[in-house]
């Protein structure tokens, strides 16, 4: 396991996830940053830098130039690796897991060695400490991951990942995490559990705005306008066409079967 610690970070803290090749919603995560006064070192990144969108070349290049810590999420770890698949968690042969074969071999094709290299030194885990409270960052679970933890999920989910966390790292106050891509806080015991989102997809909630989170004296959510038309145009030139191209203006993800069905749009328009 590969640990990244930053220690003592002074100041407000930009956690973001999944750019997911969305190359504009990345060059409007980083003027947002820019124009808020976070320096590199309090912009961390909870991994999948490539995946479903048009540009993994260029949004790599764009994040290392970046020089902020990153996360090793499963796109990273599994591109490598060489491996023909996603890795996501996917259940095999549900429509996500269909759906990401096409956008996969895209990035397979156009992410070079040196980049593959880069994410092969991507931590699994970043901790560090602010205002006198310990955090940890993680990408699905530290247990495996692809781990998809929601909202709603059974607290006995988040507490194995603390235990698996704090045996690691000891104490913590605060994990941070990616991977499902929707923003959310729960409170389990003593311990905030904070997704931050994923900045190169909508949270399947009908806005085309994509979202990230900020620490300061607490967690505040924000959501990113971008160039979501020029984003999709890129998809669409690429021959990505499988749903997700629909998905950044619409603000609905083409398949629903990864999410808990309390988390789908016919439960939501009930509830």
């Amino acid at each position: 396991m590969r640990i990244m610690e930053l220690g003592e970070l002074c100041g407000p803290v930009l956690i973001f996830g999944g750019p997911y090749s969305n190359l504009q919603a990345t060059q409007a995560l980083l003027a947002w940053a820019d124009a808020h006064h976070f320096p590199p070192e309090r912009r961390i990144c909870t991994g999948d830098v490539v995946a479903y969108c048009a540009d993994p070349a260029e949004t790599v290049a764009l994040i290392r130039t970046a020089e902020c810590p990153v996360l090793a999420g499963n796109c990273e770890r599994q591109l490598a690796r060489n491996e023909l698949d996603c890795g996501c968690g996917f259940g095999a042969g549900t429509q996500c897991d269909l759906l990401s074969a096409g956008w996969y071999r895209h990035a397979d094709r156009l992410v070079g060695g040196a980049d593959r290299g880069w994410m092969e030194t991507l931590p699994d885990l970043i901790l560090f400490t602010h205002a006198g409270r310990r955090a940890a960052v993680i990408h699905g679970g530290l247990t495996d991951v692809s781990r998809f933890v929601w909202p709603v999920s059974d607290e006995a989910v988040f507490l194995e990942e603390i235990l698996h966390i704090q045996e690691v790292a000891g104490h913590i106050d605060y994990v941070f995490s990616g991977h499902s891509g929707v923003m959310f806080q729960r409170r389990i015991g003593a311990v905030d559990w904070i997704n931050a989102g994923a900045i190169g997809m909508p949270p399947h909630d009908g806005r085309v705005e994509t979202g990230f989170a900020v620490l300061d004296e607490h967690v505040t959510f924000h959501r990113l306008a971008y160039d979501h038309l020029g984003a999709q145009a890129a998809m669409r030139a690429a021959g990505l066409v499988q749903g997700y191209d629909t998905a950044l203006t619409t603000g609905y993800w083409p398949s629903e079967d990864v999410l808990p069905p309390v988390l789908r749009r016919a439960a939501c328009a009930n509830g």
